[in-house]
């Protein structure tokens, strides 16, 4: 196991965990035996200090006191690389503690393993010029407190009286109604529209216009209060030359660029699940406020994040000739980074927040997950079960959860002693959306007997709706093979009662013989080696498993009655998996290159293609088979094959009763090819009439 390569520090935390020290050894398959401390930060501190001074990786089991351990390693040594996993609250705090070996020794196995490659970084760069949206009643205030740490610039979404400007000119101010907010961090454009007759940004607050009024329409806001405004215009003769008084304008859109925004209207102006890096839009909430204006403050500079996907257009199913077939990357994005390009999509990697549902969806892995990618989760989960398995462990359920209220969640309930069972293995990742079919079914080829996803609360309900559709696809399969019981569930929890009592409550299915291969980047190649196996391992043989609708395998099927050859549907497909013949007229399809985007049936002009999901598998799937085939025609004059039966004989119904085809010669004409039509025209050229061109 990875371990080996690694100084492992065990501490039981003051005797409240039982840990076997040669029981965790034989499962780790470690040379030296594990040595179990007490008071690792306190007392034994010392243990720790040594291990640092000897160099290489050290892995400490505990997370509480990371921060501790940390500045101990940096005093001693700068280079020194620690790495921490938390067997107490996940695994040693139980009420299971005592059978909990195989899982603290599957947890330490994975926290040994490699970090993963680093992927690609996504740059912001954002001088804090900060734009305030809201009423004056509140945008003005905090205008004024920001002022002095960031370029601020208000934009009033009130035209009413009752509030003042600032006695001196600081910073822009502006005022009208809000039309669209784009962009993200370091590149927030926002447009709007000046519907007041006064530009706060021409006017010179020299009290002209207030003075001159007669309604008393005008204020030390320096706004018109329209519905007093008995229209004299006295306020724009004494507005001059300034001009910043205009009834009759034209140019009222304003378009301005800005780094970061706080939105302060009641109901946020982006309304999305997950707004954009540098939006805030705290709305009644006082401590959101507070927290938003805290991260404002520390938001100027240049910042990365990873670039969470991989996208391949080559196999992208979006849209072929401008008729769309598969759009659920872009339906199920939330923060609207993913949008249609042509024939395929794009994507805003300064939008995307890393959920990678658009990965989970995704039927033919032209988008893919990458932070981590499918290939480093799978060594995860095939290290974590290996080791739980090898130790003797029964009934392994992963238990996927995110890095914030998730992790935090199986921590806290911990604490509280009754924890997770001794078979409920947690297992963390960035977002619980990137959960797709092919990690699924890998969690299952390598043993486990059930993987639950935990929501605590924070997902977007798309998210959820995808979950399940992920998971009743990949049920239909475990069933369809017969493998009997629940092997996938999603809970969602809001507290720690509802987490209590769903962790506590989920049984396992009917296990498979533990694979030895690897978990791919490519979806598709992934799902091939995940049926392969469970169906070498199944208890009956199916040779196909019904599939729900919108399932990404599946065959087509074609009315060869009204099917002309026409092979409309073969130029549409963007899997390759419908084929012509270049001797026969004939068509043709690969199923397993399929992913049910409906391409060729919305392109088909006469209607004769329909989808049916399944799951094929059979070796059938990977060989071409003909779908339709029409009987050739040949030249009536030279015998050489030029068009189909059903084609010649179409349209010699159709145009045989015309009074323009009379002439026998000239439907005589209609079954030669080319060549020997035009031969017989010029042997008969006194015959030739517009028809027979």
């Amino acid at each position: 196991m990875g371990t080996e390569s690694k100084n492992l520090l065990v501490c039981n935390c003051n005797n409240t965990m039982p840990l076997d020290a040669k029981a965790l050894a034989r499962a780790l398959q470690l040379k030296t035996p594990v040595v179990v401390h007490q008071e690792l930060c306190r007392h034994q501190a010392s243990a720790f200090e040594s291990s640092v001074k000897q160099g290489g990786d050290l892995l400490v089991a505990c997370t509480q006191e990371s921060r501790l351990f940390g500045e101990l390693a940096e005093q001693i040594d700068p280079n020194s690389e620690v790495s921490f996993v938390n067997i107490r609250e996940q695994a040693g705090w139980s009420s299971e503690a005592d059978k909990a070996t195989p899982k603290i020794a599957a947890l330490l196995a994975a926290a040994a393993l490699p970090e993963p490659e680093p992927v690609h970084s996504v740059t912001y760069k954002s001088a804090g010029r900060l734009l305030v949206i809201g009423p004056a009643s509140t945008a003005l205030g905090w205008g004024e407190q920001l002022a002095e740490q960031m370029d601020v610039s208000v934009l009033l979404t009130d035209v009413t009286s009752g509030y003042e400007l600032p006695t001196q000119r600081r910073y822009p101010v502006f005022s009208g109604k809000v039309g669209e907010v784009k962009g993200y961090l370091g590149a927030f454009e926002v447009t709007w529209d000046q519907v007041n007759p006064i530009d706060l940004e021409i006017c010179t607050r020299c009290n002209a216009c207030v003075e001159s009024c007669p309604e008393q329409a005008i204020d030390f806001s320096y706004q018109i209060d329209l519905e007093k405004c008995k229209a004299h215009r006295k306020c724009v003769a004494a507005c001059g030359d300034v001009k910043a008084v205009d009834f009759e304008r034209r140019d009222n859109v304003r378009r301005d660029q800005f780094d970061l925004i706080l939105d302060l209207s009641d109901r946020p102006l982006l309304n999305m699940h997950q707004p954009p890096q540098g939006y805030f839009a705290p709305g009644v909430d006082g401590l959101a406020l507070a927290r938003a204006i805290n991260q404002l403050a520390q938001m100027t500079g240049e910042f990365e994040k990873p670039k969470f996907f991989n996208y391949k257009q080559s196999i992208c199913a979006h849209a072929r000739s401008e008729i769309t077939g598969c759009s659920k990357c872009i339906d199920i994005c939330s923060t609207r980074a993913i949008s249609a390009d042509g024939d395929h999509v794009k994507v805003e990697p300064h939008l995307c927040m890393g959920c990678g549902a658009c990965a989970s969806v995704c039927p033919s892995g032209a988008m893919s997950y990458a932070y981590p990618r499918v290939a480093d989760l799978g060594a995860r989960m095939k290290t974590m079960l290996q080791t739980y398995l090898g130790a003797g462990g029964k009934q392994p359920i992963l238990l996927l959860h995110n890095t914030t209220d998730g992790r935090e969640l199986i921590a806290r309930l911990g604490r509280r002693g009754t924890g997770l069972p001794a078979n409920v293995i947690p297992l963390e990742i960035f977002h619980i959306a990137s959960v797709g079919m092919d990690i699924m079914l890998g969690a299952m080829v390598f043993g486990a007997s059930n993987l639950t996803v935990l929501a605590a609360g924070n997902e977007a309900p798309d998210y959820l709706v995808s979950l399940r559709t992920q998971m009743r696809f990949a049920e239909e399969i475990m069933h369809g093979l017969g493998y009997q019981g629940s092997h996938f569930q999603l809970i969602e929890v809001r507290d720690l009662s509802d987490l209590e009592r769903a962790v506590w409550g989920i049984e396992g299915g009917q296990t498979v013989s533990p694979a030895s291969f690897n978990l791919f980047n490519e979806k598709r190649n992934t799902l091939d080696f995940c049926f392969d196996h469970l169906v070498k391992s199944a208890t009956c043989v199916v040779a196909e498993i019904p599939l729900s609708d919108e399932a990404p395998y599946g065959k087509i099927v074609v009315n060869k009655d009204t099917c002309t050859l026409c092979m409309a549907c073969v130029g549409a497909c963007p899997e390759k998996a419908l084929l012509d013949s270049k001797e026969l007229p004939q068509l043709k399809f690969i199923e397993r290159n399929c992913v049910q985007c409906g391409i060729c049936e919305k392109t088909c002009p006469e209607h004769a293609i329909s989808l049916t999901p399944r799951l094929l598998l059979t070796n059938e799937v990977k060989s071409s088979r003909i779908l339709n085939e029409a009987q050739v025609f040949a030249c009536i004059r030279c015998g050489k094959p030029f068009a189909t039966k059903q084609m010649i004989d179409n349209m010699l119904g159709r145009l045989g009763a015309h009074s323009m085809f009379e002439d026998g010669a000239v439907l005589t004409r209609l079954q030669m090819c080319a060549d020997c039509r035009v031969i017989d025209m010029m042997n008969h050229n006194n015959e030739l009439r517009t028809e027979d061109f």
